[in-house]
């Protein structure tokens, strides 16, 4: 059975509320609102019927996000997974031309990573496993030492206060788990705390886990290495009415497409190039 990266994010993960999610209508069809620019991609097509109850609901908040730049505004990092770390890391640094710096170990889970910067508040973590952990989670570092080449696993969104945000989905009927403590040393000592939470049904992944990083602690954007930005990231899905649907709930944007199977896509570029890589 294939692993839910989502569903065991807090063992390793363990701003006031976001602003409610516009979208707008445009020739290929409902997309998060992204002013000055009505036309953008080739999005979530829905029925009439879909539309006008997708709209109404839209419309019902009482504010608008302020843009949507081709990746959630809530998005915190995005995982690529891969079977060995330096082999990630060159992955990346062929195709961007920028080396990310190693983060450190999750002890007890059998993973290590290195850190991307992508902007403000937004990084890449290549998760690999580590050869000097035994005894560790056998689900995930199986998982991680079949990807021969690498492969988004996950992704983080912040939402705010956390405890807030799972009262909300709570109250909404929403299974929801957390939030629950984490923390990590760095390679300087330094300790970075958060608390996550979960949905219990995250879509295979394709629904983001949540994250507060304690304040206090550096978030791992600032320092880590610089130079890539993210172009683009979406979702895809046989059925991109409902998944639109869902993250519309979660009052998360993002862009929805149709595939043949679900998949995170996301395209980041570097001084070297870009690199577009998927689930």
């Amino acid at each position: 059975m294939e692993i839910s990266w989502g569903q065991i994010a807090t063992d390793h993960y363990s701003q006031d509320e976001g602003q409610a999610v516009g979208y707008c209508r445009t020739k290929s069809g409902v997309v998060p609102k992204r002013p000055g620019n009505a036309s953008w991609g080739a999005l979530v097509m829905i029925s009439r019927r879909g539309f006008i109850g997708f709209t109404a609901a839209a419309l019902a908040t009482t504010r608008l996000a302020d843009a949507f730049d081709g990746a959630p505004g809530m998005l915190d990092h995005i995982l690529l997974g891969n079977g060995d770390l330096d082999r990630g890391v060159a992955f990346v640094e062929s195709r961007t031309g920028v080396k990310a710096m190693f983060g450190g170990v999750h002890p007890g889970m059998g993973t290590r990573n290195a850190l991307l910067s992508l902007g403000k508040r937004r990084y890449l973590e290549i998760i690999a496993p580590d050869p000097k952990q035994e005894n560790a989670d056998a689900r995930r570092v199986n998982e991680l030492r079949k990807l021969e080449t690498p492969k988004l696993v996950g992704w983080a969104a912040h939402p705010g206060r956390l405890d807030l945000f799972v009262q909300r989905i709570k109250q909404q009927g929403i299974a929801i788990e957390g939030p629950s403590p984490g923390s990590r040393a760095r390679p300087d000592g330094r300790i970075l705390k958060w608390k996550t939470a979960v949905l219990k049904d995250d879509r295979g992944g394709l629904v983001p886990f949540f994250i507060e990083w304690e304040e206090g602690s550096v978030h791992p954007s600032s320092d880590a290495p610089g130079g890539c930005r993210l172009e683009s990231f979406s979702i895809a899905g046989p059925d991109p009415d409902a998944l639109a649907a869902e993250f519309h709930k979660l009052n998360i944007e993002v862009a929805v497409t149709r595939g043949d199977k679900p998949q995170l896509r996301a395209t980041i570029a570097g001084p070297k190039g870009v690199m577009e890589v998927t689930s």
